[in-house]
């Protein structure tokens, strides 16, 4: 299989397992090329014959940074490229679901915005004890329309979920770990060989029976994604063109805080 078309990840197999890094440090931003080369990815790994295990994760001591702020400035002056982009949204949290093969999130640092949400929908997540996972969309006047929505409830219930995601506040691995929005959280120095003894334990594992598992257990979240994302998309486009997002973008440039109006 050839991934040689993926310019901001860094794509490497050992036997049956294939690694797909995040290559954009120091946060890892999901920008305009990386969201689409996102959008593509998992459609191709479910036909590489010879992959079995997947292991997601980013360069340097950030997972990802999430949403990429000259993106969003883009795509205010250009809500048409909304459109474009909330295809690939879709595309990209649609094909995480529909992928058979497992997919282990090795999350060696700060797992914020989309960065979490796509971490969340991979199978088993394991992260340094360190890092923190937060979706601050409504911190930036905007709504967490990307999946979050679907996701955070499934994993830690609507209560935790709402808390989280109304106010857009972080919590710590270990915290993650405790209340269920993540499997484990490791020191540094344990990462690598948690993440690899679980990679190769799935990879000699009876792989048919395995990945149908995982698509029979995928299959109420994917019906849920499919349910969801269209009305929660919209309703982040419309505070696309908002005057809070503005505000929030031009803040965060600007390195100050946002004023926001309701508006």
């Amino acid at each position: 299989m050839d991934y040689s078309s993926y310019k901001h990840m860094k794509i490497s197999r050992r036997d049956r397992i294939l690694t797909i890094m995040l290559n954009r440090p120091p946060m890892n931003p999901i920008h305009y090329e990386l969201h689409n080369e996102l959008s593509r990815i998992w459609y191709q790994v479910q036909v590489d014959q010879e992959t079995d295990v997947v292991i997601f994760t980013g360069a340097g001591e950030v997972f990802s940074a999430g949403g990429d702020i000259p993106m969003m400035q883009r795509r205010i002056d250009d809500p048409e490229l909304f459109n474009q982009k909330n295809l690939e949204m879709k595309q990209m949290i649609f094909g995480l679901l529909d992928l058979e093969k497992p997919i282990i999130a090795r999350i060696n640092g700060d797992c914020i915005g989309l960065g979490a949400t796509l971490a969340l929908l991979c199978d088993i997540v394991i992260a340094v004890d360190d890092a923190r996972f937060g979706d601050p969309h409504v911190k930036m006047g905007y709504v967490a329309g990307d999946g979050g929505a679907v996701i955070w409830p499934q994993l830690i219930g609507f209560g935790r979920a709402k808390e989280y995601l109304l106010t857009g506040d972080m919590l710590d691995a270990r915290e993650a770990e405790r209340i269920g929005l993540i499997n484990h959280a490791v020191p540094r120095e344990a990462l690598d060989d948690k993440v690899t003894a679980l990679a190769e334990k799935l990879a000699n594992g009876a792989t048919k029976a395995i990945k149908w598992t995982k698509a029979s257990i995928n299959i109420p979240l994917r019906q849920l994604a499919h349910s969801i994302m269209d009305a929660s998309l919209a309703y982040e486009a419309l505070t696309n063109i908002g005057p809070d997002h503005q505000e929030a973008v031009a803040a965060f440039q600007e390195k100050r805080k946002p004023k926001f109006t309701g508006r």
